[in-house]
């Protein structure tokens, strides 16, 4: 009983990190003038592959270099 509520509390866990991602992802790129969904197009068009945590990470921690990086798209 209690291993399929840890299963399925894992799998819940990679979800609200993702939506988390995607928030600080979505509120950086607005401040810099960009919608997320346009950014993440951007980022796949010009083959950059950052995944979505390492792009929250940038986004909180490095606002500038998150800055070059959409300049550059």
């Amino acid at each position: 009983h209690a291993w399929s509520h840890s299963f399925a509390d894992r799998k819940k866990k990679k979800r609200v990190n993702r939506r988390l991602w995607q928030i600080k992802i979505s509120a950086a790129s607005k401040e810099n003038g960009i919608s997320y969904s346009k950014l993440i197009n951007l980022l796949k068009k010009n083959n950059i592959d950052l995944d979505r945590k390492v792009l929250s990470q940038i986004a909180s921690e490095e606002p500038e270099v998150f800055k070059k990086i959409i300049n550059s798209l």
